[in-house]
C-alpha cells in the first residue's frame, strides 16, 4: 500500500489591496494570536508599496505569505503553524528570491526570528553583526547576495553557503577538502543536506581528500554516512606531489561554488549562482580525480 499523497499547495505573486484580506488573516493568526504582536506594529505602509507572494493548500485556502519591501528587505514570512516543515516556507523564500532577481536586485536583506536562522542560512543568507529585539523577539539581520559572489569570514559563513550549495545541487556534489574540515563537514546543517541529497536520487558526491587519515582517525560522522549510503559517496586522495602542493579548497555543484584559496581557513567567496565559476572549478577536480587515488579503507571501517 502506498503511503499518504504529499501535501498539496501552491504559491503565487499576490496583489495588493486584493488579496489583503488573505495575506493579513496569515500574518494575523501567526504574529498577532501566536506570537503576542500587537496588530499596530505587525501592519504597516509598506505593504502597498511591496510584492508579496502567497501559498494557498489545495482548497484555496491561504496557509502562508511573504513580501518583498521596498529597500530589497523580505519580511512578514509567515507559515501556519499546520503547514509548517512541508516546505511552505522554501517555496515562499524562492519565490521571493527569483522576483529580487527580476527586479535585477544585487542582494536581499531580512531580520530572522532567532529560531528560523537556520532555515534562512539554508538559504544562503549570511548573518551581520549582533542578535536585537524587534517587537519583544529577539532577530539577526541577515543578507544573500544575487548574481556575484560574496564573501564568507566565519565557520558559521561556510556552513551556511555549504549547506545551500547542497540543497540547491541537481545530480553531482564535488568536494575538495584536506581533512573534511572538523567545525564545517561535521556540523549538523550540512550532514542533513548531504543526507537528504544523497537519498534523493541518482545522486553523486565525490570527495578529494589531501589527508584521508585525519578524518578516519576522528571518525568523522560524513564517513559514517557515506557508509550507510556507499552508492552515492566517493573517495579519492590525493597523492600527486604537484596536486599535493594546491593549497586551495572548493566545494561545487552544477549551480554554484564556495572557494578558499587556503584550504586550512573558512575564509572565501561562495556564489550560489555561479555557474560558470563552478564549471571551471570542477574542470580542476575532474584533473586530479582521474589521478588519485581510491580511498578503499573507508570501505573496511567498522563503526
Amino acid at each position: 500500500m502506498s503511503g499518504p499523497a504529499a501535501p498539496s499547495f501552491r504559491v503565487a505573486r499576490a496583489e495588493w489591496p486584493r488579496d489583503a484580506g488573505a495575506l493579513l488573516a496569515v500574518r494575523g493568526e501567526v504574529f498577532v494570536a501566536e506570537q503576542g504582536v500587537p496588530e499596530a506594529l505587525e501592519r504597516d505602509d509598506l505593504d502597498a508599496l511591496s510584492v508579496h507572494v502567497l501559498a494557498r493548500d489545495a482548497t484555496g485556502a491561504p496557509i502562508g505569505t511573504a513580501r518583498l519591501a521596498p529597500g530589497r528587505r523580505i519580511g512578514r514570512m509567515a507559515v501556519l503553524r499546520a503547514w509548517r516543515g512541508r516546505g511552505v516556507g522554501d517555496a515562499l523564500l524562492q519565490a521571493l528570491l527569483d522576483e529580487a532577481r527580476a527586479q535585477g536586485l544585487a542582494e536581499v536583506r531580512l531580520h530572522a526570528q532567532a529560531p528560523a536562522i537556520g532555515f534562512y542560512a539554508r538559504h544562503g543568507f549570511l548573518a551581520e553583526g549582533g542578535r536585537f529585539e524587534e517587537a519583544g523577539i529577539a532577530h539577526q539581520a541577515m543578507r544573500r547576495v544575487l548574481g556575484r559572489a560574496q564573501t564568507v569570514r566565519t565557520c558559521e559563513d561556510a556552513v551556511a553557503v555549504v549547506s545551500a550549495l547542497v540543497r540547491g545541487a541537481r545530480r553531482r556534489l564535488r568536494l575538495y577538502s584536506r581533512d573534511l574540515d572538523p567545525g564545517l563537514f561535521d556540523a549538523a546543517p550540512v550532514l542533513a543536506a548531504l543526507r537528504r541529497f544523497a537519498t534523493a536520487g541518482a545522486a553523486e558526491v565525490r570527495l578529494l581528500l589531501q589527508a584521508p587519515n585525519a578524518p578516519q582517525r576522528a571518525h568523522a560522522p560524513l564517513l559514517a554516512l557515506a557508509q550507510r549510503l556507499p552508492s552515492a559517496f566517493a573517495f579519492r586522495a590525493v597523492e600527486d606531489p604537484v596536486d599535493r602542493a594546491y593549497a586551495s579548497a572548493f566545494a561545487i555543484s552544477e549551480r554554484g561554488y564556495y572557494f578558499r584559496r587556503l584550504g586550512d581557513r573558512f575564509d572565501g567567496e561562495a556564489d550560489l549562482d555561479g555557474a560558470a565559476r563552478a564549471r571551471q572549478l570542477a574542470a580542476t577536480f575532474d584533473t586530479v580525480w582521474a589521478r588519485a587515488r581510491p580511498c578503499s579503507e573507508y570501505r573496511a571501517l567498522a563503526w
